[in-house]
């Protein structure tokens, strides 16, 4: 059974002392049948935890900075009623205890921990969202990753790996943002796609008849996935694999390793001349890469790769996760300002809405 989890904080604009407040807040929570323990904080304000028959759980703490914080954990079929009215008078009396102290008042709506279906996912820069996520559509735990389906009333389905959330129906924009919105022209061109499993930016490539394309993905959503994502999963199955087409199920550091190998003929003629790369990588691949322990190290492995894959007046398109990393830009920018032939840098903006932040998409020249 999921537990339900409310907090409700006052900030002071000066500390008070816990027998000026205590006594009177522990006669509603003593109506409840609540048994308290008080426990030693070494100086660092009052603590007691109250336990009800029911199974609830507050935990009441005031802090010797001036801030005071109610945290109430019950079951889920608890009565909602008489929890809102428990909160209700602790946070009344409270007012009337400290009028003239309170600097801020924050209750928050329950948080769902242990439900069948998570409603909540962080952000790229680690924040953290409730979604308006009702099912589980499918789940798979495969060679590279873990996948999940989730139906939003909002988004659609939205595509899960690793626990980052990678894509969904409403975020259609970010296969065109990641192409160039228009603006690049493929045709005549090798391409290498590392990533884009769902097929969105193979298909949008194929139209406009480039020379050559190589996509690399570790784990293409199959039939039954593509079924349930039908906006933006549903596209391997009307490109029609052949001679200027080739899919490589693999993972794509082994195969950009093998470009700069002479002998592997099949590599130096499928990437080693590619005008363009277009990088939908997500990080759920550093679960392959057990040697590289966080996602910079991932970053430089890939970036050195990216540079022997790349050919002369090759481009570079990938995506830069969260506006909200400043330093993502002059990073990307010193990185690639590192190869043997510096690449002059530009980026545009594109809102991701299953994201909640704008992302960044580079894009870097090579003379």
């Amino acid at each position: 059974m999921a537990l339900r989890h409310y907090t409700l904080d006052f900030n002071l604009s000066t500390a008070v002392d816990s027998a000026s407040t205590v006594p009177d807040l522990l006669s509603i929570l003593h109506e409840q049948e609540m048994t308290e323990t008080v426990h030693d904080t070494n100086g660092h304000g009052y603590l007691a935890t109250f336990v009800g028959k029911n199974g609830r759980l507050v935990i009441l703490r005031v802090h010797s900075h001036g801030l005071v914080t109610i945290d109430l954990q019950c079951y889920e079929g608890d009565n909602i009623a008489q929890l809102d009215n428990l909160l209700n008078a602790l946070e009344k009396k409270l007012n009337t205890l400290l009028n003239g102290n309170i600097a801020r008042t924050k209750r928050l709506p329950a948080l769902v921990r242990g439900a069948k279906v998570d409603r909540y996912w962080p952000t790229a820069d680690g924040r953290l969202i409730e979604y308006d996520i009702d099912r589980v559509v499918y789940e798979e735990e495969s060679a590279y990753q873990n996948i999940k389906i989730l139906h939003s009333q909002q988004f659609g389905n939205i595509l899960v790996l690793n626990g980052d959330v990678n894509l969904a129906e409403s975020d259609s924009s970010y296969t065109q943002a990641i192409m160039g919105s228009g603006k690049e022209n493929y045709a005549g061109k090798e391409v290498l796609i590392l990533g884009g499993g769902d097929g969105g930016i193979l298909a949008e490539v194929v139209k406009q008849k480039p020379k050559m394309i190589t996509m690399v993905e570790i784990s293409f959503i199959d039939s039954a996935i593509k079924e349930t994502v039908t906006k933006t999963c549903c596209q391997l199955d009307r490109v029609s694999v052949g001679n200027n087409i080739v899919i490589l199920v693999e993972d794509c550091v082994p195969v950009l390793k093998k470009i700069a190998t002479p002998l592997v003929e099949k590599y130096q003629c499928m990437v080693r001349t590619g005008a363009f790369v277009v990088n939908s990588l997500c990080i759920s691949i550093l679960k392959s890469h057990p040697g590289l322990d966080n996602k910079k190290h991932f970053s430089r492995l890939l970036t050195d790769l990216l540079e022997q894959a790349l050919s002369t007046k090759g481009r570079l398109r990938r995506l830069r996760r969260c506006f909200n990393y400043t330093r993502t830009v002059s990073l990307a920018q010193a990185k690639y300002g590192q190869f043997s032939s510096p690449a002059p840098h530009s980026h545009s903006d594109s809102c991701m809405g299953s994201y909640f932040h704008e992302a960044g998409f580079h894009l870097f020249h090579f003379k």
